[in-house]
């Protein structure tokens, strides 16, 4: 029951991130920009220390440095890399605008929602092998999804919804999250045996995330004040996974 309640409320408070679209509306563009430069930074700390910090240790642990462990996490970066390459969705943390278009919208609503979906698997997969786990999968998802969040809003605006549309097809891409928990933790049983390979696959998902969208959108901001910005939030990102792992 306590793998329930942990998994759901998670994924509940994730899925109400979805929300955060509202920021549009009540800050100017000029203060979102210098928050998104951060939180994509710090984000990509976070994604980076809970891999390697978290993750991997504890798939190492239950798999050993072997073949399985090595393809398991080839298997998240590819299984990333076809989501993108091939659904068309993709990880992009700028709002939408002439200068910077998103793929079309229905587009990334359906990509969206099925990475939610994986989304809502993984935690609740890490949720089910420790509580500390499902905590640090679940953190670094919620420093990922909020700039994304806010990217996808720009989407759906800049493709013709109004912003209370906008909002509420963005929520109801989100809940996919909690459809994803729910169908793994009822398997429950069936799907322990998979639990130690989904990890390093979480872990390679969270590499993939960070090396291959987060850092090369990073390195277009090239001012040194900026980027000194940038990499704070990313050590902080990192740091915050290295006080979690000392608590444990």
């Amino acid at each position: 029951m306590n793998v329930w309640f942990y998994s759901l409320i998670s994924v509940l408070i994730i899925s109400l991130l979805s929300f955060v679209g509202i920021l549009f509306l009540a800050v100017k563009k000029r203060v979102l920009q210098k928050l998104l430069l951060f939180l994509v930074s710090f984000a990509a700390g976070g994604m980076l220390g809970g891999a390697f910090i978290h993750l991997l240790p504890e798939a190492a642990d239950q798999l050993g440095l072997g073949f399985k462990f090595s393809l398991s996490i080839l298997a998240g970066i590819l299984f990333f890399f076809i989501l993108e390459k091939f659904i068309c969705w993709r990880h992009c943390h700028v709002p939408t605008s002439k200068e910077h278009p998103h793929p079309l919208v229905f587009m990334n609503l359906v990509g969206d929602a099925f990475h939610n979906f994986t989304d809502g698997v993984v935690i609740a997969a890490s949720f089910m092998t420790s509580f500390s786990l499902g905590i640090v999968t679940s953190l670094a998802v919620v420093f990922h999804e909020i700039p994304q969040e806010i990217g996808d809003f720009g989407v759906l605006v800049y493709g013709g919804f109004s912003k209370t549309k906008a909002l509420l097809f963005n929520f109801a891409s989100a809940l996919t999250a909690v459809l994803g928990t729910a169908l793994t933790l009822i398997l429950g049983s069936r799907l322990l045996g998979l639990i130690p390979l989904i990890i390093p696959f979480t872990a390679g998902g969270f590499l993939y995330i960070a090396g291959s969208d987060l850092i090369p959108e990073l390195h277009k901001e090239t001012n040194l004040l900026k980027s000194g910005v940038q990499l704070l939030g990313l050590l902080l990102g990192i740091s915050l996974m290295v006080v979690l792992s000392l608590n444990e």
